[in-house]
């Protein structure tokens, strides 16, 4: 089921070709360092980003967030229960990392065939509870990261700084990468939005045809994450995007709007 129609505040259309640029040049992030301020360096020092405009969308991912928020779990300080333990055995994992998804959760959704998926305190339901132990920095091994606690709250803060920055307010979306049911892979989805609306009801509007769209819910937020992605990679140290030429509407939306509820879902 997809939520209800949202105001459609300022609609923005799409231009005949997409642009995503990768901002180069950020360092290691770490807890207390001011990540909007890391990003307008890489918005200015990056060759090849035009000055920002009306339209453009920024893209930052999870990882660098957390690290800035002081979102990290030191594993050296984890007593794992016996039930992650017995986990961690079947499935060769980290018993301390299998106790802190276990911490985080607020649900247990499936621990079984080497698999661990958990609903957050956010209310998604993901893999390891977002929980993870890839691209920390210093400390690998030792150190997971968790979900920022308000990843809205933390889209809305890089989003004021760059608007009082460049003079021009560019949403925001903070991003991660999530499994999907019955198919293999992950790809980037939003965890967090700011300055835009998450999801496109496009129900009773015609189609290209006439015909009038019944069922069709675009979720906006979750495709310029995974596009933003394309450009980001998982190994190439580039942790937000620039993105130009997307549709997608301005709007104070949350990423709770992208949730489906509970009495919605066909395999709880």
């Amino acid at each position: 089921m997809a939520p209800e129609e949202a105001p459609r505040v300022a609609p923005v259309r799409p231009g005949p070709s997409l642009e995503i640029m990768a901002l180069l040049g950020i360092p290691e992030v770490r807890p207390g360092d001011d990540l909007a301020a890391i990003l307008l360096e890489a918005l200015g020092s990056t060759p090849g980003i035009p000055p920002l405009r009306d339209g453009d969308v920024l893209v930052v991912t999870q990882k660098v967030v957390s690290k800035a928020e002081g979102a990290i779990v030191d594993l050296e300080g984890i007593e794992p229960r016996q039930e992650a333990i017995e986990f961690a055995i079947s499935a060769d994992r980290d018993a301390r990392q299998v106790e802190v998804v276990l911490r985080e959760a607020r649900r247990v959704v499936r621990m079984e065939h080497r698999v661990l998926i958990t609903e957050t305190p956010h209310g998604f339901v993901c893999a390891n509870g977002g929980v993870d132990a890839s691209n920390v920095g210093p400390g690998t091994g030792n150190i997971v990261t968790l979900l920022p606690v308000d990843p809205d709250a933390s889209a809305g803060r890089i989003r004021e700084a760059v608007r009082q920055h460049h003079g021009v307010d560019v949403p925001v979306v903070i991003s991660d990468s999530f499994g999907r049911p019955w198919r293999w892979g992950i790809v980037d989805v939003a965890i967090g939005v700011s300055g835009l609306l998450p999801i496109e009801n496009l129900r009773g509007s015609p189609d290209a045809d006439g015909r009038i769209m019944k069922s069709t819910v675009r979720a906006v937020a979750d495709e310029l994450a995974s596009a933003a992605e394309l450009a980001l990679g998982k190994t190439g140290g580039r942790p937000a995007a620039l993105i130009r030429g997307a549709a997608y509407t301005r709007g104070e939306g949350t990423i709770r709007e992208a949730l489906m509820p509970a009495s919605w879902d066909l395999f709880r």
